[in-house]
């Protein structure tokens, strides 16, 4: 018995119903892949929190500058996706410095008119809410068909209790609970901005500290280097030429001005130099012996941390002192960190007056050991300041220990 033969058209119907049932089977299983990895994610709450999360977390890194325009632009569209409202601008105390809006918000207005709308903001430090009534819409630029926008939430921004910018928000609904979201972005704004300025001073008292150090160089050393390089250019004239090369790759290193950091390699060079000058001065009474690992060079120290503490053996411990002197040099490789030692066999130090020194109540001599040991407790913390030992007429032994691995700072 023959086959039955189908019809043209109902072959068509049962290649439409296959695709169909295909399709539905292919936008199941990707909707069963969505829904999996979004259980996988968490809850709806999870999801707002990661989101929350990462829009602080952006806007923070483009705060920590400080209030300058590019940052702060950057954090704008980042809080503005957090509040979500139709606009979010940020200023200082004097200036409009972001607008982040959509819409009919989008057109940044002038900044003259942000900031007689924030004055009252920064003058009294606390929140304003302004109603957007048609001359404030006007001044703003808002399209005057657009009325859906309601009202403008001004927060300050403080810093040590001082307003120094504002943050402001248009919105559609300016509810109590989007008034205090506001205040809460404004102290979480307030409180980068503070590590900003604290970071900003930490780095301004580094740098006046290496200025405090080349001061403390330049009256003592260098006149005394000058006399000693005049001493010899009617006796030794050669010796007096290399004296001034000497002393001129010194001081060009200790008033370089870039850079907070150097390599012990780059640091011991400048020692060398320092002490040819001195032995021109004190001639064999004054004795070196260096023991340095070579596999420790490379590690990054502080510019100027070392040169001073052997400024302050051949200075404070061995000039007083009647008869030759030593000054050993060591540095040692400790793993993962590098140790250096400086030790004089000179007058030595009463460890009452050392203790005051190093806690800056005593003035006056001494100031490079206090400068270096406070450099390098700001750096790498309490831990790696000086370790010395000393008492009169028994020396003196100066300890410094860093980590090798220093991310971020750069010789």
């Amino acid at each position: 018995m023959s086959s039955p033969v189908l019809s043209e058209s109902t072959l068509l119907l049962i290649t439409a119903i296959a695709v169909v049932i295909a399709a539905i089977a292919i936008v199941a299983a990707l909707g069963f892949r969505l829904s999996r990895s979004h259980r996988e994610l968490g809850t709806e709450a999870e999801h707002a929190t990661f989101a929350a999360l990462h829009s602080a977390a952006a806007a923070g890194a483009q705060l920590r500058n400080g209030l300058e325009p590019a940052g702060a632009l950057k954090a704008s569209k980042q809080l503005r996706s957090l509040l979500n409202c139709a606009a979010f601008a940020m200023t200082d105390d004097s200036r409009l410095l972001a607008w982040d809006g959509a819409g009919s918000a989008a057109k940044q207005p002038d900044s003259a008119v942000v900031m007689d709308l924030v004055a009252k903001a920064l003058s009294n430090g606390r929140t304003q809410v302004a109603r957007l009534d048609q001359p404030l819409r006007e001044s703003l630029g808002l399209p005057r068909e657009d009325s859906d926008l309601k009202a403008a939430v001004i927060c300050p921004l403080t810093v040590d209790s001082r307003a120094v910018g504002c943050v402001i928000i248009l919105s559609k609904t300016p509810t109590a609970g989007l008034v205090r979201a506001t205040n809460e972005v404004a102290a979480w704004v307030s409180a980068q901005l503070e590590l900003a300025e604290l970071s900003s001073s930490r780095t301004l008292l580094a740098e006046a500290e290496v200025r405090a150090l080349r001061a403390q160089i330049s009256p003592h050393f260098i006149y005394n280097s000058l006399n000693a390089i005049a001493s010899f250019i009617n006796t030794d004239p050669q010796r007096a030429r290399d004296l001034v090369v000497e002393f001129a790759d010194f001081t060009r290193y200790s008033f370089r001005r870039h850079g907070d950091f150097t390599t012990l390699a780059e640091e011991l060079r400048c020692i060398d130099r320092y002490l040819l000058l001195e032995n021109a001065r004190f001639g064999d009474r004054l004795q070196v012996s260096l023991q340095i690992a070579p596999e420790v060079l490379s590690t990054v120290i502080p510019f100027l941390s070392l040169q001073p503490l052997v400024e302050n053996a051949v200075r404070h411990g061995l000039e007083a002192k009647v008869g030759k002197g030593l000054v050993q040099i060591c540095a040692r490789d400790l793993g993962a960190f590098t140790e250096v030692t400086i030790e004089d066999d000179g007058v030595g130090m009463d460890p009452e007056q050392l203790r005051l020194v190093l806690a800056g109540q005593h003035d006056g001599t001494h100031v490079g050991l206090r400068n270096v040991d406070a450099r390098l407790r700001q750096v790498y913390g309490d831990e790696h300041g000086l370790t010395v030992d000393t008492g009169i007429g028994h020396g003196m032994l100066i300890t410094m220990t860093v980590p090798k691995n220093q991310p971020g700072h750069d010789a």
